[in-house]
């Protein structure tokens, strides 16, 4: 199945990437998506956003599955679906 992930953020200007798409089992999870973002983007991705086997992404960046945040489904055991969208960026804060 398609996984369209859109980087937002710090992510994107760390990655130097808007968006990809990944090709995934059928009935993968999102910690299944997210380590095989880490396998391709290695040690800083793993450093700054979100390292395997963890069971949230590191403070300071939220994901969203088709606009709902994680914490709002089953976090790093939501499960995908063929043409879901995930975002991963950076929280903001303002003032």
């Amino acid at each position: 199945m398609k996984v369209k992930v859109r980087y937002l953020g710090f992510i994107r200007d760390m990655l130097k990437k808007r968006e990809e798409e990944f090709e995934l089992e059928d009935g993968a999870l999102l910690s299944d998506l997210l380590n095989k973002i880490a396998g391709i983007y290695g040690e800083p991705f793993k450093t700054e956003v979100y390292k395997p086997g963890e069971k949230d992404v590191k403070t300071g960046f939220v994901v969203t599955v088709n606009g709902v945040l994680i914490g709002q489904l089953h976090g790093m055991d939501t499960r995908l679906n063929e043409g879901d969208s995930v975002i991963l960026m950076t929280l903001m804060s303002g003032g």
